[in-house]
């Protein structure tokens, strides 16, 4: 697991004003102190949104997008550091008809060239992740040109990831270590094997050299996942990042989701307790003193998993 890295000073967001009344509201009741510094959300629901009305599966996608503007919108308002959308994955690219796949990179290209200016005007900055080196050229030009256009900004940062699957993150991260490997000890004059001994395998490769060849190393691990439509997995979306991170489920398609409704994902979030795998910090030293002896807990494990008949008298 990455180390939680020590939270930058919180400054005031400027912009609650143009927050909507019930944005405004809702926010009154948030611990600013304790807003996440990440929020990935796995947008989901777009074709079931449509089939409810009737309607073509692309007009989904299109009121998809237009959600993405209200949602981003309302993450810069409140100074939300990060936030990365689960756009179109790996698998998506592979099963989907390769209709819809043109759509959707029509639609991609659409959306960078509309928006660049309102991501300007929110000071968010535009980034990436995934295999985009498989999206169509003219996809990756639009792609490079909004980056650019939003490199200097320094809000937001709004991640897109595209053509993304986490396992084939974690494989291109492991080719890129052992990548990097071959190359130093290629320079140095001396086998794999001869530089790995030198510092010892846990010197060379740790959950930190990992982290560091990740798509998202440029940016701390989510704090929160936000899953709409009410499917209750991770449909491979950074599966190394979250691993302690907040899982929050809501029956809401995405293209009916709004800044609203990230604001309440976010203070169903504060009413957590993240332990990272320790006690919380609720957990005082009586409780601890309270805790019954390892050798009587495992005498009341075997008592209630190994029958009577078994246990040795």
């Amino acid at each position: 697991m990455r180390a939680p890295k020590s939270r930058p000073v919180f400054e005031p967001s400027s912009r609650l004003h143009e927050l909507s009344a019930e944005e405004a509201a809702l926010y009154r009741q948030l611990d600013p102190l304790k807003i996440p510094q990440h929020v990935a959300i796995i947008m989901d629901g777009n074709g079931r949104w449509a089939g409810k009305r009737a309607l073509k599966r692309f007009l989904g996608h299109q009121q998809g997008a237009e959600s993405v503007h209200f949602v981003v919108e309302t993450a810069s308002r409140i100074n939300l550091p990060f936030i990365t959308l689960y756009a179109f994955s790996l698998e998506n690219n592979l099963r989907r008809p390769k209709s819809e796949v043109n759509f959707l990179m029509k639609l991609l290209r659409s959306y960078l060239v509309g928006n660049v200016k309102r991501m300007n005007d929110n000071n968010v900055r535009m980034t990436y992740i995934g295999r985009i080196h498989e999206l169509p050229s003219e996809v990756q030009d639009t792609m490079q040109w909004a980056s650019e256009a939003t490199a200097r900004n320094t809000g937001t940062t709004l991640t897109l990831a595209l053509n993304y699957g986490s396992r084939s993150e974690i494989v291109d991260a492991a080719r890129s270590i052992l990548t990097e490997l071959i190359a130093e000890a290629h320079q140095r004059g001396c086998s794999l094997e001869d530089l790995i001994q030198v510092d010892g395998l846990e010197a060379r490769l740790d959950e930190h050299h990992i982290s560091d060849a990740l798509y998202t190393r440029q940016m701390p691990d989510p704090d929160l996942v936000i899953r709409t439509s009410g499917e209750q997995r991770i449909s491979n979306f950074l599966l190394w990042q979250i691993a302690y991170s907040e899982i929050f489920i809501t029956d809401r398609l995405w293209p009916d989701f709004r800044g609203i409704h990230l604001l309440e994902a976010i203070q169903n979030y504060q009413k957590r307790e993240r332990r990272f795998g320790g006690l919380g910090e609720t957990f005082t030293d009586e409780d601890l003193d309270a805790l019954e002896p390892a050798a009587q807990v495992a005498e009341e494990i075997v008592t209630e998993l190994i029958p009577k008949q078994l246990i040795p008298r």
